[in-house]
């Protein structure tokens, strides 16, 4: 698998990315996310290239085609080996071919293979995928798009370089030369308090009087050398909702898409004084990369401060906000692990005044990128009597 995200030969050399457009539309708890990407081969020969890319863990793809030229494909699901030998053929006698398959390495990181691509030739890629919206404790729905050129992380015995290594890339320093579009549309049962965001947005326009769809676009300029992250806020957020979604004309009554579906969102709100006694209790366990790659900037501009460094940030925003009365431990892990504890301790300006100086001098040193270790370590051990465990990670992929 290569070592970076986008469009890449055999040989791991980028290709020319041109421009992204982003089109996300979201309906009360879910989005569909429609990314359109645009390369150019600027070589003198064709080449073949494969197309790395991201997903969230909890995403489905649910549309993907590619085209060169005038020509454009529409995927279309395969027994595995099939679809390898039916690409192979295409390639072999020198026509355009594309293979999307789901990396063995990750599963949430997928492969295209496009084929022969002629000099000068551009090459479109559009993916379709959905993702349910992450709850936040302020109540808003979290989506986030990760930049396709973001650095990724290869688990150790994917290549034959020497174990414990982080195979990573990053994004050359200075502009993005390619253009950004993204455009939300938003729509849901209750009215639409607002639209935030990470990066700059024009304003929120909403479409009906009754607030309860609206757009809003990325302002211009935004170079996607980051995440881009959208919170999207309803009033009445913890009434329930239900979306009717209409059966497809062209499909077979009875079958998957032929008949009416209904999605019901349910948001449940608790009494304060029964959330604040379980908010003062609880096993909070905090997870850190301490990995090798975590020594790379967070993005590519100028004065970006690097992984670790903004670990060490968050660490001491969150040991400061934890309820008195808690118990919690910080695991760092890379080809190995080391906890600051032995085991958990509780919560008191003691144990936090030792666990902010352990932060303030924790480094990127524990070589490659390995969790499975630690979280089998954190899952054996017992729970503690009322105090249930949460569990945070604390990486960048």
């Amino acid at each position: 698998m290569p070592g970076c995200c986008g469009l890449v030969t055999l040989k791991n050399e980028p290709v020319p990315l041109k421009s992204i457009a982003v089109e996300v539309n979201v309906q009360g708890h879910v989005a569909t996310v429609s990314s359109t990407l645009q390369y150019e081969n600027q070589e003198k020969s064709p080449l073949e290239a494969i197309f790395v890319f991201t997903l969230p863990g909890e995403a489905a793809v649910c549309r993907f085609s590619a085209k060169i030229g005038q020509t454009e494909v529409v995927a279309e699901v395969q027994e595995k080996q099939k679809a390898q030998e039916q690409y192979d053929d295409a390639v072999s006698s020198g026509q355009q071919a594309f293979l999307l398959e789901e990396s063995e390495e990750s599963p949430d990181v997928f492969k295209l293979s496009v084929g022969h691509l002629p000099p000068g030739e551009k090459a479109s890629v559009s993916l379709d995928y959905v993702t349910e919206l992450a709850v936040q404790a302020d109540d808003g729905l979290r989506l986030c798009l990760p930049a396709v050129l973001n650095p990724r992380y290869k688990p150790q015995g994917s290549d034959n370089n020497s174990a414990g290594s982080a195979q990573v890339s990053s994004v050359p320093a200075g502009s993005v030369p390619y253009s950004l579009t993204l455009s939300a549309h938003v729509t849901s049962p209750h009215p639409i308090a607002k639209v935030e965001s990470n990066c700059p947005l024009d304003p929120l326009n909403y479409m009906n009087t009754e607030k309860t769809q609206a757009t809003v676009s990325l302002a211009a300029g935004h170079k996607f050398d980051r995440d881009v992250e959208l919170l999207v806020y309803y009033q009445d957020a913890h009434k329930p909702t239900a979306i009717v979604e209409a059966p497809q004309a062209s499909a077979k009554p009875g079958s998957l898409m032929g008949d009416p579906v209904v999605m019901l969102s349910l948001y449940p709100e608790f009494p304060k004084d029964v959330m604040s006694s379980v908010t003062s209790r609880g096993e909070f366990l905090f997870v850190v990369d301490r990995s090798g790659s975590m020594n790379y900037s967070i993005h590519a501009g100028p004065d970006a401060q690097d992984r670790i460094g903004s670990a060490r940030d968050t660490l001491l925003l969150l040991l400061k906000s934890l309820p008195m009365g808690c118990y919690f431990n910080i695991i760092g892990f890379g080809s190995t692990y080391q906890s600051f504890f032995p085991k958990s301790v509780e919560y008191s300006q003691k144990t936090m005044d030792e666990a902010l100086q352990k932060v303030k001098v924790m480094r990127a040193d524990l070589g490659g990128t390995e969790i499975l270790q630690p979280l089998k370590h954190i899952y054996s051990q017992p729970c503690l009597p009322d105090q249930p465990r949460q569990v945070s990670s604390c990486l960048f992929l």
